[in-house]
């Protein structure tokens, strides 16, 4: 079971936003709120409000709808910062002139899940950490054909005539 939690419009660049949110992908929520909690960067008290939005929708929906949900077993499953709409403004510049500029808005989204319980549910991978198939051995690769300097032909002179 997956649950998810988004903030809109929020008025940091999404660059901004994914540097925090990577912080938090794979782990378990507990231990991202602490990383949340002591992270130094501007994005990360509305990326904590996100968060803790998820675990409460989590919450609401083991109560309310009857699922059995395990709230010390969520990890952050997916953390994606997405471009909002911008605004376009403008800076008065010399002689007269204006320098355009954009102030970016991203939108938050967070999904949780529950690492497996019961020997019925598979456990959830790190993300990261992805089974291979197993792979044909590759075929030595063929070294590439020189190509060799010709010698230069040397250019008839035009004879008297």
């Amino acid at each position: 079971m997956e649950f998810r939690a988004e903030a809109r419009y929020i008025r940091v660049s999404p660059q901004k936003a994914r540097l925090v949110l990577d912080l938090i992908k794979g782990r378990r929520v507990e231990e991202a709120m602490n990383t949340l909690a002591f992270t130094k960067k501007g994005v990360a008290p509305e990326v904590q409000k996100v968060l803790r939005s998820a675990v409460e929708n989590a919450n609401y929906l083991s109560q309310e709808k009857g699922l059995d949900v395990d709230l010390d077993n969520l990890y952050v499953k997916s953390a994606v910062a997405n471009d909002g709409p911008r605004m376009k403004r403008v800076r008065p510049a010399p002689m007269g002139r204006a320098y355009r500029y954009q102030r970016r808005m991203a939108h938050m989204e967070i999904v949780l899940a529950e690492k497996g319980r019961a020997a019925g549910q598979a456990t959830a991978t790190v993300v990261g950490e992805e089974k291979a198939a197993p792979r044909k051995p590759r075929a030595k690769p063929r070294p590439m054909a020189r190509k060799t300097a010709g010698k230069k032909k040397k250019a008839k002179k035009a004879g008297k005539k």
